[in-house]
C-alpha cells in the first residue's frame, strides 16, 4: 500500500513536471496551436469518459434522478455533454475577455498568449465542476448545441471557401497547361463524386413503396444547387472558377447525407436503420476528423473575418497568420505599431462553437431523454439543422460570386 502511494506520488510529480516543461515551451507564435492541442485534449477526455464514466455517474444522485435508471448510453452521452459544456465555457469566457483587443500593449494580449499553466488548471476545474450541475442545465446546453453546431458548420463553409480559393489561385498562378488540366480533373472528380453520391442517397432514402417526397425534395434541391453553382461560376460576368463550385457541390451533398442520416431510425424512408452501427462509426470518424481539421485551419488562417471572406489573392484579403518568412515579418512588426494580426475574440468563438459541434458528433445528435429515462434517438431538429445549413452554404457561395457584380462600388 505504501509502495503504491509512493508510486502514485512519483507519477503525479512527473506529470506536473512534464506539464510545466510543455507550457514553458509555448511561445507567442505557437499559442494558437496550443489552443488546438487543448481542444484536442477535450475530445480525448470526452471519448474516454464516454467509455468508462457511466458506472460512476449512475451512482451520483444529482445525475441519476430517474425513477428507472436509464440505459448506459444515456450516461455516456451525458458525460460527453458535460465535458463539452466546460470546454465551451472556457473558450467563451476567453472570447468575452478578448473583446476589443487591438494592439499588443493591451494587458489582455499577455493573457491570450501566456499563463498556460493557470489556463490549463482553470480548464480542468471547469470540466470537473460541470459534473456537479443538475440535468436541466445540461439538457438546455444540449438544445442550444444543435443550433451552435449549425453556426460552426457555416464557419466550416467559409473556411472551405478560403482554402479552395487559395488552392485554385495557386495552381492557376503557375499559368501552365499542366496545372489547368489538374484543376479541370479535380473539379470533374468532385462533380462526379457529388452526382454519384446523390444516386446513393436516392437508393437509401427514397425506397420504393413508400411516400418519401420530403427526402426526394432534399436531394433534388442539392442537385439543383450543384448545377446552379457551375452556371453562375462560369458566367462571363462572374469569370469564376469551376473548382470552388465543384468542391462546394460535394460538400452540400455531404450535408444532405448528414441530414438524411439523422432521420429517426424508425422512419420508413430512412434506409440506413439496418446499418446504423456501421454508419454511426463512419459518420463519427469523418465528423471528428473534419472538425479537428477545421479548428486547426482556423488557428492558422481564420484569425480575421477579412481573411475568411476574401480569396487569398484578393487585395482585401488579410495576411497569412503564419508567414513563411518569419524574420521579415518580425522586422515589419517592430517598425509598425504592434497591432494584433487577428481577432482574438473571434478566434475563441470558433473553439466555442466547435465544442458544441464535437459534442453532437460524439453523441450522434441524440442526447435528450424522455419520461422513461430512455434515450431518444436522432430526430427531426437535427435533420433540419443540417439541411438548412446546406441551403445557407449554397446561398453564401452564390452571394460571394454575385455580390461584387450587384454592388461594384462596395467591398466584400
Amino acid at each position: 500500500m505504501w509502495a503504491a502511494s509512493c508510486l502514485a506520488s512519483c507519477c503525479a510529480a512527473c506529470a506536473c513536471d512534464a506539464c510545466r516543461t510543455v507550457v514553458s515551451g509555448i511561445s507567442r507564435k505557437s499559442a494558437r496551436i496550443a489552443y488546438c492541442g487543448l481542444f484536442a485534449l477535450s475530445l480525448i477526455v470526452s471519448w474516454i469518459l464516454r467509455e468508462v464514466a457511466a458506472p460512476l455517474m449512475e451512482k451520483l444522485p444529482w445525475i441519476n434522478q430517474f425513477h428507472k435508471t436509464p440505459d448506459r448510453e444515456w450516461f455516456e452521452t451525458d458525460a460527453v455533454l458535460r465535458v463539452s459544456l466546460g470546454n465551451f465555457l472556457f473558450f467563451t469566457i476567453l472570447a468575452i475577455m478578448m473583446i476589443g483587443v487591438k494592439n499588443q500593449r493591451d494587458p489582455r494580449d499577455g493573457i491570450h498568449h501566456g499563463g498556460w499553466m493557470m489556463k490549463i488548471i482553470c480548464w480542468c476545474l471547469l470540466v470537473i465542476f460541470m459534473f456537479f450541475l443538475p440535468n436541466e442545465i445540461i439538457s438546455f446546453y444540449e438544445s442550444i448545441s444543435k443550433f451552435g453546431s449549425g453556426f460552426f458548420l457555416l464557419i466550416q463553409v467559409v473556411l472551405l471557401l478560403d482554402f479552395v480559393h487559395g488552392w485554385n489561385d495557386k495552381w492557376a498562378g503557375y499559368d501552365e497547361q499542366f496545372w489547368y488540366i489538374a484543376l479541370f480533373v479535380v473539379s470533374l472528380v468532385c462533380y462526379v463524386a457529388a452526382f454519384a453520391f446523390s444516386g446513393v442517397l436516392f437508393h437509401f432514402f427514397t425506397p420504393s413503396g413508400h411516400d418519401c417526397g420530403l427526402n426526394t425534395f432534399f436531394i433534388v434541391m442539392t442537385l439543383i444547387f450543384a448545377f446552379l453553382f457551375a452556371v453562375v461560376a462560369l458566367h462571363p460576368a462572374v469569370n469564376g472558377s469551376i473548382l470552388p463550385a465543384a468542391v462546394i457541390s460535394l460538400y452540400c451533398m455531404y450535408l444532405c447525407y448528414s441530414g438524411l442520416a439523422s432521420e429517426p431510425r424508425d422512419y420508413e424512408c430512412n434506409g440506413l436503420h439496418a446499418h446504423s452501427k456501421a454508419v454511426s462509426t463512419g459518420t463519427l470518424t469523418l465528423g471528428l476528423v473534419t472538425t479537428v481539421l477545421s479548428v486547426v485551419y482556423s488557428a492558422v488562417r481564420a484569425g480575421s473575418s477579412t481573411t475568411l471572406l476574401s480569396p487569398p489573392s484578393s487585395p482585401r484579403a488579410g495576411k497569412p497568420l503564419l508567414p513563411l518568412d518569419n524574420k521579415a515579418e518580425e522586422e515589419e512588426e517592430k517598425e509598425k505599431s504592434k497591432t494584433v494580426t487577428y481577432s482574438y475574440s473571434f478566434f475563441h468563438i470558433i473553439f466555442s462553437l466547435a465544442s458544441m459541434y464535437s459534442a453532437m458528433i460524439l453523441t450522434g445528435w441524440s442526447t435528450s431523454v424522455g419520461e422513461s429515462g430512455r434515450l431518444v434517438d436522432v430526430g427531426w431538429p437535427s435533420v433540419w439543422v443540417r439541411i438548412v445549413t446546406g441551403w445557407a452554404t449554397a446561398a453564401l457561395y452564390i452571394w460571394s460570386l454575385a455580390a461584387p457584380i450587384l454592388f461594384p462600388e462596395r467591398e466584400f
